[in-house]
């Protein structure tokens, strides 16, 4: 019986230094957001490369992550809580690393679009649509630090908006390229980029989920609200 306040603060250490490796992986994922869209606003080519290579230090982040979660389950053996803790920040960390790398997508396709006419207002909405999942992501965070339930369903019901703005842009994009098709190319690229943000966003719901998984212990029943309605999907990795 005398070990076990010992074991249980231990872990809680052990919990600590990874849940701050995470908030340190959210940290870079929230600028990487906001700096891609805006190296594409701006045509900004050199803080578009500052992105692509900011994303191997979130990379290395999430192995230490990895690394750290395997140490504490063959450890401290986790259990019922615990472990699911430990699952969630694996899951919390996955999803980062995902997001940065669609950040890491949008800057390079950024050098490419410098070269071509800027097709008026599609890149200030993508910067929009970044900004919103942005704030999707750090209320998430937010959440699993706080174990607060009701801001992740807050944060899940918002992805909505980050899918009816993408909506909106789609429509923009598709009537350039039917105006003039020298719009095609440019606005492939920007449907691809529009389509990686959109992800992002699901990514910062699927975090808030995992909120919810944690304090709960189950993930919400009833459907992610989803707001896609193109009549096709661009070809990213999920």
């Amino acid at each position: 019986m005398h070990n076990e306040p010992h074991i249980v603060s231990a872990f809680d250490r052990d919990l600590e230094t990874v849940q701050a490796l995470v908030m340190r992986m959210g940290g870079l994922v929230e600028k990487a957001t906001l700096d891609c869209a805006r190296a594409l606003e701006t045509r900004d080519e050199e803080l578009a490369r500052r992105v692509l290579a900011d994303d191997s230090a979130i990379d290395a982040l999430e192995a230490q992550v990895n690394e750290e979660c395997a140490r504490v389950i063959a450890l401290r053996q986790p259990t019922a809580t615990d472990l699911r803790t430990v699952l969630s920040v694996l899951k919390v960390a996955g999803g980062l690393e995902r997001m940065g790398d669609y950040a890491k997508n949008i800057a390079k396709r950024t050098s490419v679009l410098a070269q071509f006419t800027p097709i008026e207002g599609t890149a200030g909405t993508v910067r929009r649509m970044a900004k919103q999942v942005e704030l999707m992501l750090k209320d998430a965070l937010d959440a699993y630090i706080r174990r607060d339930a009701q801001l992740a369903a807050d944060v899940r019901s918002r992805d909505q908006e980050v899918d009816q703005i993408y909506n909106s842009l789609f429509r923009v994009l598709l009537t350039h390229m039917l105006e003039d098709p020298r719009n095609i190319t440019a606005c492939m690229h920007l449907h691809f980029i529009a389509k990686n943000v959109e992800r992002m966003g699901d990514h910062a719901t699927g975090i808030a989920e995992q909120v919810i998984y944690l304090v709960t212990g189950q993930m919400p029943e009833d459907p992610r609200p989803k707001d896609d309605r193109t009549p096709f999907v661009a070809s990213v990795n999920d």
